[in-house]
């Protein structure tokens, strides 16, 4: 049994069970794959993969136990790797957040300033996409961590924690009748079209369960992953929009007004999500007390080892 063997029969169900796929991700061949999951299944004893002829379909009971194993092992191998490059150059490496747009955009910047500030030799990389997208890209180790609203919890494989809260807002280009209201209802947003995010982001589950609460069917003009396009369709007089608090500044949007509805849907709360089991350098911990200063390196740690699993704000 070799390292090869297991790497073959992970990449091998990562490519969808395609031989030639695996082997072209791991820059070998395909024959050269074949024979070393049929040599590991002699040792082991047992068929790893369901087989249709010389095609392998799927995961074999005993399979999913081996494969199972092959994680936890491939896993302390990279953990292994991360510590040699951690004490090898402490101040220096590679780091990937993956986390939304609206993250990206409006809570991240003077985070990574501050960071990059304390750790210029560092490579840090963004990558963005859905709550569902940012978590697999953990899972599968394309990323070192997440960051998302709390949609991301109780996802398998991931330590979740809580970074700070935030309301929704709706935004009314000025002089808009809304705004005559010291605070407004379900049924006074209801009354117009609205602008608001895609069904995957930014607590858009929150806002529908309130308006679905009150038998409430608000007109949805447009959905959009990115704050910035619901205000310019706001602007444009389109309808009124419904954005995360964070993505509203007085000064820069100056053509809009702001009106508070966390009486309405509710506080949202955004996590920072790592492997669980995964090796964390230390300038990663650094960047997540940078984000959430309620968290630290102890209690990260804890959290990690599956202790105080129901620390909220």
């Amino acid at each position: 049994m070799n390292l090869h063997q297991l790497r073959f029969v992970r990449e091998a169900v990562r490519q969808n069970y395609n031989l030639t796929d695996a082997a072209k991700a791991l820059f070998t061949s395909q024959p050269g794959v074949s024979k070393a999951i049929i040599e590991l299944e002699e040792e082991l004893g047992v068929d790893i993969f369901t087989r249709h002829g010389k095609r392998i379909r799927g995961l074999t009971e005993p399979g999913r136990l081996v494969l199972e194993s092959v994680e936890l092992i491939m896993q302390e191998i990279d953990s292994l790797k991360r510590i040699g490059k951690e004490y090898a150059a402490q101040d220096s490496g590679s780091f990937t957040i993956a986390t939304t747009h609206t993250q990206a955009r409006y809570t991240l910047p003077k985070v990574v300033q501050a960071f990059m500030q304390k750790f210029p030799k560092v490579r840090l990389s963004l990558l963005q996409g859905n709550p569902r997208q940012i978590a697999e890209m953990v899972q599968r180790d394309q990323a070192d961590l997440a960051i998302a609203t709390e949609s991301i919890a109780g996802i398998d494989g991931l330590v979740t924690l809580p970074c700070y809260q935030w309301e929704h807002v709706v935004v009314v280009p000025p002089e808009h009748p809304l705004l005559k209201n010291k605070s407004v209802t379900l049924e006074e947003i209801a009354a117009y079209p609205v602008i608001t995010y895609d069904s995957a982001f930014a607590g858009r589950s929150k806002i529908d369960h309130a308006f679905s609460l009150r038998g409430l069917k608000p007109d949805v003009l447009l959905e959009a992953i990115d704050a910035d396009v619901i205000k310019t369709y706001v602007e444009l007089g389109m309808g009124i929009g419904i954005i995360a608090g964070m993505a509203f500044d007085a000064e820069r949007d100056r053509n809009l007004r702001a009106i508070s509805v966390g009486h309405l849907f509710g506080m949202n709360v955004s996590r920072v999500a790592v492997k669980q089991g995964a090796y964390l350098r230390s300038y990663i911990y650094t960047f997540i007390e940078l984000l959430a200063p309620t968290l630290n390196r102890k209690l990260i740690e804890q959290a990690m080892r599956g202790e105080h699993e129901n620390y909220e704000l």
